[in-house]
């Protein structure tokens, strides 16, 4: 099981921070990415980082505003997102998968429940 949290209601301009932890599993054997899902939007890809060599990808749209981070002692993910706008609002998901394909977290085997993220004045 995966949980993410972390979400919440923020300024444009703001920043946030998701957590991503599992139980009953060895998180850290998974590449482990973030997916965003706006209102009436397909979901997205977002972030991803390997769990070997803890590389990191990004979808263009968030380069330089989000980083995507793993600690293997407390076996966390977390996505550090800053500069928020608009366009970032979403449910926020992470996912547990075999690699990563880009930003994907491939053939992801666990998902987190999600993360609303709301970016308003």
């Amino acid at each position: 099981q995966l949980v993410d949290s972390g979400g919440g209601s923020v300024q444009p301009g703001g920043s946030l921070t998701l957590s991503c932890t599992a139980s009953g599993f060895a998180l850290d054997t998974y590449a482990v990415g973030w997916f965003r899902q706006a209102s009436g939007k397909e979901r997205e890809a977002v972030s991803c980082i390997t769990h070997n060599d803890g590389a990191t990808f990004y979808v263009d749209s968030v380069k330089g505003r989000f980083n995507i981070s793993r600690d293997k002692v407390t076996k966390t993910v977390y996505l550090q997102m800053d500069n928020l706008n608009i366009g970032d609002q979403g449910t926020y998901s992470c996912a547990a998968g075999y690699y990563c394909k880009g930003a994907e977290s491939y053939g992801p085997a666990y998902w987190g429940q999600g993360a609303e993220v709301t970016v308003s004045s």
